[in-house]
């Protein structure tokens, strides 16, 4: 990765960080540690009370890759939440950021 993208990255958790009155959490594989794959993970957190929503075309790179990045955050108050998950930190920082506008 290029010092540049680097920066962009660092840019933006600051300003989720930032932005945010509580918690900030980035897990990357987490997954990988239980010996799971990613479309095992996926599946289970589609049994969830609330399910993820995640676009086809991401979970199906998700499942290729093996990868998952999950970012939660509580804007506003320790109650109330985002959930992202993506193969891609700079989209997933995106998409956390675009939950603001």
């Amino acid at each position: 990765m290029e010092k540049s993208q680097d920066n962009k990255l660092t840019d933006k958790l600051k300003d989720l960080i930032a932005r945010c009155k509580c918690g900030v959490f980035l897990t990357v594989n987490e997954h990988r540690d239980y010996y799971q794959t990613a479309e095992y993970t996926l599946d289970e957190a589609q049994g969830r009370e609330c399910p993820l929503e995640i676009e086809d075309d991401v979970r199906c790179v998700m499942i290729e890759t093996d990868t998952i990045i999950q970012i939660q955050f509580y804007p506003h108050t320790p109650i109330g939440s985002y959930e992202i998950w993506h193969h891609d930190l700079d989209a997933a920082l995106d998409e956390a950021l675009a939950c603001f506008d």
